[in-house]
Order: C-alpha cells, then sequence, then structure tokens
C-alpha cells in the first residue's frame, strides 16, 4: 500500500487549520501522515519535513489549501507507474472569495494574464504529462526518494523553489504529471497591494532561478521586456512603434470581455484592464530586482530553527 506524507509549511504562532480540514475528508489514518512545519523559510521548512517524513510520496500543501476528497487514490493511480516521479494539479479560487479575488483568479487564468502558466489556476483538460510550468508547489506530490536524490529544494529560491526542483527531475528523465481533477481550492490575494507583491515575487523569483540553473526559455520574461517597452513609448518617435500598445490595449479589452460574459460578471469589466496591466508590470519589476538584487543566501544557515510537529490523522 501506498504511503504518503502531507508536508504543510506554516508561519510561526499559527494554529495549522490543515488538520482539521484533512480530516474531515476520512481519509484511512494509516495511508498517510500529517507533519506541519513551523519556520519562515518555507524551501526549508519542507526540505527538513521530508527528511522526517516516513511516507513514499510527498505531498506539500498549504495550510489553507481545500484538498479534494479523493486526492488520495488519484495519487496512489498515477504513482503507480514507477516512472512517475510528480502528480499535480490546479489551484482554483473558492466561488465564496470576494469579488476582487474573483476577478484576480480570471487574469492569473487567462492566456493574457499568466500566460502559459495559466493550467494551474484552471481546471482544463485530462490527465497529462507536463512541465514545472503546469505544476504549483501549494498542491504538489514528489517521490520521496527523488526528491532526496536531488538535494530537495534549492533554499536560495523563495518563490521558484520547486520550478527549479521539478526542471532537474524532468532533465533526469522523471515524468511528470497533471491532473485537472487533483484540485485544491485556496483564496486570492484579500487587496491589491498583496497582489501586487505576490506578483513581484514571482518575477524576482524566476529570475533568481534563472541565474541559478540557467535559461530555460524566454516566455517568462515577456513582462520585463513589455516593462522595457513601455518606459520607452514616451520617446518612441514613430506612431508604428506605437503599434505593440495598441495591440496590448486591445488584447485587454478582448480578454476582458470573453472573461465577463464566461463568468457573466458585469464588474470584470472594470477591475481585468486594471488588473491585467498591474500582473504584467509587476511581475517584470520583480524580474529585473530578481536580475539586479544580490541571490538569498542559504536560508537554513541565517533563520530561526524550524518545528516539525508529527500531527495525528
Amino acid at each position: 500500500m501506498l504511503t504518503i506524507s502531507v508536508v504543510i509549511p506554516i508561519k510561526p504562532g499559527l494554529v495549522p487549520q490543515a488538520a482539521g480540514r484533512i480530516a474531515a475528508l476520512g481519509w484511512p489514518s494509516g495511508q498517510y501522515e500529517l507533519l506541519v512545519a513551523e519556520g519562515t523559510s518555507p524551501s526549508c521548512q519542507r526540505n527538513q519535513a521530508v527528511q522526517q517524513a516516513a511516507g513514499e510520496i510527498i505531498y506539500f500543501l498549504d495550510d489553507d489549501a481545500m484538498v479534494v476528497p479523493d486526492a488520495l487514490q488519484r495519487l496512489a493511480r498515477h504513482f503507480a507507474d514507477p516512472q512517475v516521479v510528480v502528480v499535480g494539479g490546479p489551484s482554483l479560487t473558492p466561488s465564496t472569495d470576494t469579488l476582487l479575488q474573483r476577478a484576480i483568479a480570471a487574469a492569473l487564468a487567462s492566456p493574457l494574464g499568466a500566460g502559459g502558466v495559466r493550467n494551474r489556476y484552471r481546471a482544463v483538460g485530462t490527465v497529462r504529462r507536463t512541465t514545472e510550468r503546469e505544476l504549483i508547489l501549494c498542491n504538489l506530490a514528489i517521490r520521496r526518494e527523488a526528491f532526496l536524490a536531488n538535494n530537495g529544494l534549492d533554499e536560495r529560491l523563495y518563490p521558484n523553489e520547486e520550478n527549479e526542483l521539478l526542471d532537474r527531475l524532468y532533465k533526469a528523465g522523471g515524468i511528470l504529471l497533471h491532473d485537472p481533477g487533483l484540485a485544491v481550492e485556496r483564496s486570492q490575494r484579500t487587496s491589491l497591494a498583496a497582489f501586487v507583491r505576490q506578483m513581484f515575487r514571482y518575477g524576482r523569483g524566476r529570475s533568481e532561478q534563472t541565474r541559478i540553473a540557467g535559461l530555460n526559455g524566454l516566455m517568462p520574461f515577456v513582462p520585463l521586456f513589455f516593462l522595457v517597452y513601455l518606459l520607452a513609448v514616451p520617446f518612441l518617435q514613430s506612431p508604428l512603434l506605437r503599434l505593440p500598445l495598441a495591440g496590448y490595449l486591445l488584447a485587454i479589452g478582448l480578454c476582458t470581455l470573453r472573461a465577463a460574459v464566461k463568468e457573466r460578471a458585469a464588474s470584470y469589466l472594470l477591475l481585468l484592464p486594471l488588473l491585467f496591466p498591474i500582473l504584467h508590470i509587476s511581475n517584470g519589476l520583480g524580474l529585473l530586482a530578481g536580475f539586479l538584487l544580490p541571490l538569498k543566501p542559504q536560508t537554513c544557515y541565517n533563520r530561526p530553527p524550524v518545528t516539525i510537529r508529527h500531527l495525528t490523522p
């Protein structure tokens, strides 16, 4: 029988909500264990929790992630293939979230918003082989043996620590799967300021990942190119050079209209034209900062100790 260790990092002093949520799912207690890692460095917390885990499969979740009831059964089916080293699914936004949160979710799930990584935020298609572009750490299962053999998460990275590890596992020949049915529900940021910080961190993390692991395609850097273009627009003399900006505004209009009709939310007509530029500019600034600022040191040596708690299922 496959054994699964659920690993959840939390900040110091927080009361973990995950234990009660997972217990309510009625999973057989003999098939999984729950480890809560308390600390201030998520990469370090996860690494240390995996060291203490007993399961063959490590299932990384966030404390606020609401898991589907059949998650264990889905993981058991997928990992029956010994070549499969990673299985993940999307992070969806609850219908109970505020209007702003649901608009943020619509922006992230749009081809103009999160682009090639939008499947992290929407359930579409069937189970398929994938890359790090469709996987997200708040809902990600990895074989413990493969995790340890590849030295786990690089503790200089947060965020994007999972993307760098997934790239290594993929290049080593392991199969990565995306299962749209293996979804979690997790709320989006509750304010525009929090959304800006999130997108900035994502951009910075991508640049830092590139500095550590090398370039893996130019698509993630489109927001940086867009930022440079926006800064240059006031100095462009030829009207033709302003056509890309007109095309961008047209794309915003079309994607906004599509999302508003799909979700039957007229308020998106006001929110999304604001959220798309915020997303791209914040991410572009983060990409720039990630290239210019020094890399973080190995965090475990400069942070308070991590506390691992085994919670009874």
